[in-house]
């Protein structure tokens, strides 16, 4: 069991419909995503050509921002609000899609970035798997 898997087990109210494997795996997703994102900004930071990675290195901030705090709202039960749940959801995986596709740009010259992408990538489809679990 993960540690997000064994805090949703451990929650002492009903969690209502919501399907305990896709809103797990969307929260582990989503903090991966944050910490691949903002590892990224860092490195990007730390290359030669910093200039040509600027659009890059502000994606990468915004989208990890946005995991953080989808990862945080997809971790309270407590007056649950489904339209904000529904938003964030939706915002997390328009960040990560954007972030991939300028992570994508830069991935053939920058590991990194490629490790980012894959990270946004897959935390897009866990969001919109929730999503669409949610009815």
């Amino acid at each position: 069991m993960t540690t997000v898997k064994d805090m949703l087990a451990t929650y002492p109210a009903d969690l209502g419909r919501v399907d305990r494997d896709k809103l797990t795996r969307c929260i582990e997703e989503c903090v991966a995503c944050a910490q691949a994102c903002t590892a990224c900004a860092d490195a990007c930071l730390s290359e030669s050509m910093v200039g040509e990675l600027t659009k890059c290195i502000r994606t990468d901030m915004d989208c990890a921002d946005i995991c953080n705090a989808t990862a945080s709202v997809l971790s309270r039960h407590i007056g649950y609000d489904a339209h904000v749940t529904r938003a964030i959801l939706t915002a997390c995986a328009t960040a990560c899609r954007a972030c991939a596709d300028e992570c994508s740009a830069h991935a053939d010259r920058h590991e990194h970035c490629r490790l980012c992408a894959e990270a946004c990538r897959s935390c897009e489809q866990a969001c919109d798997e929730l999503l669409r679990s949610l009815g």
